[in-house]
């Protein structure tokens, strides 16, 4: 059962925007979402201030990148920086679209974040959004972002949907590679496959919000179409399938009941601490794919926010700050 507030939020999102549809072009659909999401974005929060700028990637192209820093962090404050990968299906989002999101993390942490506006599908198929994710990231752990903000205090990734994919295989990437660096991982309703595990997969086919055929849709844009035995993707992009989950970040992954993509959160989290990990499940009953848009109203909401910020503060050189507003 939806929670009433939910239920308000989905009319609401209904009357602004109709939901991604493979009929348009990349182009159009974007221009729905980012007025569908400026609809539902406060201000920036007067104890924040925000940065942009832009990182020159190796491969030639530019990744634009927004600070998001609370006004009462000090010069004394040990550096602590959030990475956060935005959602969107790889074919929405920008640094605007999820500003909501970011500029509360920083509000209520005190922490820095940094979003990544990383390359969209289809003009840009897989790894691309990984590889600028990675590439970022390692930039971050060396140091090298256009910012003050370095990574020696604890550098954090986090994403929602399809930036938790890339957040998530961003850390495994690194764990394989040797890299250490990384202290913490924060998924929301994160995929982290390329088809929903069971049983949302079937039970919440045809959630509010997002349904089987949309995550179907977007896996296509990005991943494409497997016409033979072997994935037309870089295994490491795909975390549900790697050979091994040890080795990896303290983890924390959400999923909203009334969503296909459920139950990769718990999965996830299942399989790392049959490793011998350290993982956490929290489940939003009541709640839908996307509502961390509903922060203002719905309960359940305000409850995964504060659940995602006391976690990114406890595995962070600043844990001792404390928030100027209720979460």
């Amino acid at each position: 059962m939806l929670e009433p507030e939910i239920a308000a939020f989905i009319e609401r999102t209904a009357a602004i925007y109709a939901g991604h549809s493979t009929s348009l072009p990349p182009s159009k659909q974007r221009a729905i979402y980012e007025r569908y999401a400026a609809a539902l974005t406060p201000p920036l929060p007067a104890d924040v201030i925000a940065e942009d700028a832009v990182f020159q990637a190796s491969a030639g192209h530019r990744i634009g990148l927004r600070l998001y820093r609370h006004r009462g962090k000090t010069g004394g404050t040990p550096d602590s920086t959030v990475l956060y990968f935005h959602g969107g299906g790889f074919v929405l989002g920008s640094l605007d679209s999820h500003e909501l999101v970011t500029a509360r993390i920083a509000a209520d942490t005190g922490l820095d974040v940094i979003a990544v506006d990383y390359r969209l599908a289809p003009e840009h198929h897989a790894p691309a959004a990984h590889e600028d994710c990675l590439e970022i990231t390692l930039a971050a752990l060396a140091g090298r972002l256009p910012f003050d903000s370095r990574a020696e205090g604890a550098l954090q990734l986090a994403g929602d949907s399809a930036g938790a994919n890339l957040a998530a295989s961003v850390a495994m990437r690194l764990r394989d590679d040797g890299i250490q660096g990384v202290h913490s991982l924060a998924l929301v309703y994160p995929m982290l496959g390329t088809e929903p595990q069971m049983p949302a997969r079937e039970s919440e086919a045809h959630a509010p919000m997002l349904t089987l055929a949309d995550v179907h849709a977007f896996r296509d844009l990005y991943w494409g179409k497997s016409g033979g035995e072997q994935p037309p993707y870089p295994a490491w992009t795909i975390p549900l399938d790697a050979s091994r989950f040890d080795g990896l970040p303290p983890t924390l992954a959400i999923g909203v009941e009334h969503d296909p993509l459920r139950d990769d959160a718990r999965v996830f989290v299942e399989r790392i601490n049959a490793a011998g990990g350290h993982a956490q499940l929290w489940i939003g009953t009541g709640l839908v794919h996307g509502c961390w848009r509903a922060l203002e109203s719905s309960p359940g909401v305000k409850a995964l926010h504060r659940t995602v910020c006391q976690f990114l503060g406890a595995h962070s050189s600043a844990s001792s700050f404390r928030p100027t507003r209720d979460q």
